[in-house]
């Protein structure tokens, strides 16, 4: 957290700092911006995005800290949120939405369950009806931009809400980073990137997966995470199956006891969706949403990071689909993020 005083929380300290929130209904962020409509009015909740176009949602003249997003609307692939941090002309940022706030299966709304699926972190929150809430701390120093682009072919409405404030930041504060990976399928015998061609000083603070089952399920969770540090050519965190790695153990209840995958939401890590039809043990059209965010544990590099996952069964490599999107923290100017697919490679049933 950005705090004035490291033994208290910034909740309860009566800073010099200014809040600001950019939303619909102020889409500069101005005291005093908002709705003059009067009391039980809306003119304008949402704002619409024509196909093909970019809207900015946030333009703000630093210091500051971005600390609260919220969107719905259309909430989709087919929009791209990116960020920008002090005049750095490529984004710092660039992701569809969907899967920013781990949930790249955008086409499904109801989980196994009939329910809607409820990522219930310290970090983001998807809220039943698909209310996206992002609570990483994103501090700029000279200027923060963020702007949404439809990459759709019919015009979208979005609504959110985002807030934060104007406030001096350590110079030691890093710029919050997010890019998106996809195979479909992950190539058979070769590892999944999660991220790499970071460069810079930072800490890798998480990310968030999802997976689709391609063929027989023979216990997908096999595979390894493995991070790299700097220069060293092994890994120097390597963890074990891909349930392990986030926070689950034995295919997540599925290899013993109940035989039945179970999905959970803790503070820094979960299985919080299961998509497709659970009664059938190992059945093999399942999709699955995960997260872990390094937060009581950030990973620190000094000039590199990388990392990758196995896609692993037990009887050795799969070819299922892999969705991820990586965030950390870093020092600028960054790397250009790895190009995103096009619109129509996005889609995911």
């Amino acid at each position: 957290m950005i705090r004035e005083d490291k033994n208290m929380n910034n909740y309860c300290m009566i800073q010099n700092s200014k809040t600001f929130a950019f939303s619909a209904e102020n889409p500069t962020g101005v005291r005093a911006g908002g709705s003059q409509g009067g009391d039980c009015t809306k003119l304008r909740p949402t704002v619409t995005i024509p196909a093909g176009k970019t809207v900015t949602l946030v333009d703000a003249a630093g210091p500051g800290v971005i600390q609260h997003m919220w969107f719905t609307g259309y909430v989709g692939h087919h929009f791209i949120i990116r960020m920008y941090w002090d005049d750095q002309e490529y984004p710092s940022v660039e992701a569809p939405l969907s899967a920013f706030f781990g949930c790249a299966y955008d086409e499904n709304f109801v989980d196994r369950d009939g329910k809607y699926p409820v990522l219930n972190s310290a970090m983001m929150l998807v809220a039943p009806g698909r209310g996206y809430n992002s609570y990483f701390e994103m501090p700029f120093h000279k200027r923060a931009r963020i702007t949404m682009e439809n990459r759709g072919d019919k015009d979208e409405n979005l609504y959110y809400i985002i807030t934060g404030a104007y406030q001096e930041i350590p110079a030691e504060a890093g710029y919050f980073h997010a890019t998106y990976r996809q195979e479909h399928p992950v190539q058979k015998g070769r590892t999944y990137t999660i991220v790499d061609g970071i460069e810079g000083r930072g800490q890798f603070v998480g990310v968030t997966l999802a997976t689709g089952m391609n063929g027989n399920n023979t216990c997908w969770v096999e595979g390894e995470a493995r991070m790299y540090l700097d220069d060293d050519p092994y890994p120097s965190i390597h963890y074990t199956g891909t349930e392990d790695y986030f926070g689950g153990s034995y295919g997540f209840g599925n290899d013993i006891i109940i035989k039945s995958y179970q999905t959970f939401s803790g503070l820094y890590t979960g299985m919080y969706a299961i998509y497709g039809d659970n009664r059938e043990f190992y059945n093999g059209q399942q999709r699955f949403l995960l997260y872990h965010f390094h937060i009581a544990d950030p990973i620190r590099f000094e000039n590199k990071f990388r990392m990758t996952l196995d896609n692993m069964g037990w009887t050795g490599p799969r070819y299922d689909d892999y969705t991820s999107v990586a965030y950390w923290y870093q020092t600028l100017p960054s790397a250009p993020l790895m190009p995103l697919p096009t619109d129509a490679e996005m889609c995911m049933r």
